[in-house]
C-alpha cells in the first residue's frame, strides 16, 4: 500500500486520540503505520534531504493542521491529546478531513492565510494548478515558514520563565546588542523588580544601556504595564527600552509606547519575537537548502 498523505492521514490520526489519553508523536506514526499495513521498506522511505522518513513528516503536517484547527492540543513536549472540540468532530463521524473540511474553523483559516499578490480574480483562494513551478517552490516554503513559527511558539510557550530570558539574551545578543553573551548573560534578571527584568548594552562597549521587559504571557499587554514600565525606566533616567512579550498589547499599550518620546520604547510581540528568532537562528537550525538557477544571458551575448 502507498504512503497515504498527511490529509488523508488526518482522519485516522483523530480517530486514534479518541481515548482521550496523552499520546506521542512517536506512538502515532507506529499506530497509523500498522493501520495502513506499511511495509518495513516503507516505513524506511526518507525524504529526498535523507533526513526524516515521509510517514512521520506526514503524520508531522496533520498533526499541525489539526492542531491549528483546535482538534488536538499539546500537553507537554512531544505529546499531545484531542479537545473537547476534535471529540465533538469525530461524534459527526465524517467520512474524511482534510484542509476543506478544517476551513471550517476560524482559527485554521487564520493559520493559512498567506499575504501574496493575487490573480486577477483578487480572491482569497489560490488554485495550485494556476501556479508555475517557482510559484509552488515559493508557496511550499511559506507553509513550511508557517509551521515552523507555530512550532517554535509552542515551545518557547512550554519553557520555564528563566530559560524565556536567556532566549531574550541570546537573541538580543544575535542582533547585535550586549556585546557577549558572557556578559548580556550577568546582566538579565539581576534588577528583577520594579518594571525592570533586565539592563543590555547596546554596543560592545557599554557606552549606554537598554532596559528589557520580558513577559512569556498568553494575555496581550495592556496600557497599565507600559506605563509601570515607563516608570521603571524614569527612575534609571534610562533612555531604551525594549517590552518584549509572547502574546501582543492592547492598542491602549501600544499608543502608550508611541507618544512617549523620552524613554525611548520598543515593543515586540509573539509574532514579531518567532520572525526575529527565525531570522537570527535562535531555537532553529538549517534543514535544507535549494538553489534555484536561471539561464545568464549576458553570458551567451555575442559581441
Amino acid at each position: 500500500m502507498p504512503i497515504p498523505d498527511y490529509q488523508t492521514i488526518m482522519l485516522p490520526f483523530l480517530r486514534s486520540l479518541g481515548d482521550q489519553k496523552e499520546h506521542s508523536l512517536y506512538e502515532s506514526v507506529e499506530g497509523i503505520s500498522n493501520l495502513y499495513s506499511l511495509s518495513v521498506e516503507e516505513r524506511r522511505k526518507l525524504l529526498p534531504s535523507g533526513k526524516q522518513t515521509i510517514i512521520h513528516n506526514r503524520i508531522g503536517w496533520a498533526k499541525t493542521y489539526l492542531g491549528k484547527a483546535g482538534l488536538l492540543e499539546s500537553t507537554r513536549r512531544g505529546y499531545f491529546r484531542i479537545t473537547q472540540r476534535g471529540l465533538a468532530v469525530l461524534k459527526e463521524d465524517p467520512n474524511r478531513i482534510d484542509v476543506k473540511y478544517l476551513e471550517r474553523f476560524s482559527e485554521f483559516l487564520e493559520f493559512r492565510a498567506i499575504k501574496r499578490e493575487r490573480k486577477e480574480n483578487k480572491t482569497q483562494t489560490t488554485i495550485v494548478s494556476s501556479l508555475d513551478p517557482k510559484e509552488l517552490l515559493e508557496d511550499a516554503y511559506q507553509r513550511i515558514k508557517e509551521k515552523l513559527a507555530h512550532d517554535l511558539m509552542a515551545e518557547v510557550m512550554k519553557s520555564s520563565d528563566s530559560f524565556f530570558e536567556k532566549l531574550v539574551v541570546r537573541l538580543i545578543v544575535k542582533m547585535g546588542y550586549g556585546g557577549s553573551i558572557k556578559d548580556a548573560g550577568q546582566a538579565i534578571g539581576r534588577t528583577g523588580d520594579g518594571g525592570i527584568d533586565g539592563i543590555i548594552n547596546e554596543d560592545k562597549l557599554g557606552l549606554d544601556k537598554v532596559y528589557v521587559q520580558a513577559k512569556k504571557w498568553t494575555a496581550k499587554v495592556s496600557r497599565p504595564e507600559i506605563q509601570k514600565f515607563i516608570g521603571a525606566l524614569h527612575e534609571r533616567q534610562a533612555s531604551k527600552g525594549i517590552f518584549i512579550t509572547t502574546s501582543g498589547f492592547t492598542k491602549e499599550a501600544e499608543d502608550c509606547a508611541l507618544k512617549i518620546s523620552s524613554p525611548k520604547i520598543v515593543l515586540i510581540g509573539g509574532e514579531k519575537l518567532i520572525e526575529y528568532m527565525i531570522e537570527n537562528d535562535v531555537g532553529v537550525s538549517k534543514e535544507d537548502s535549494y538553489e534555484v538557477k536561471r539561464i545568464d544571458l549576458d553570458f551567451f551575448a555575442e559581441e
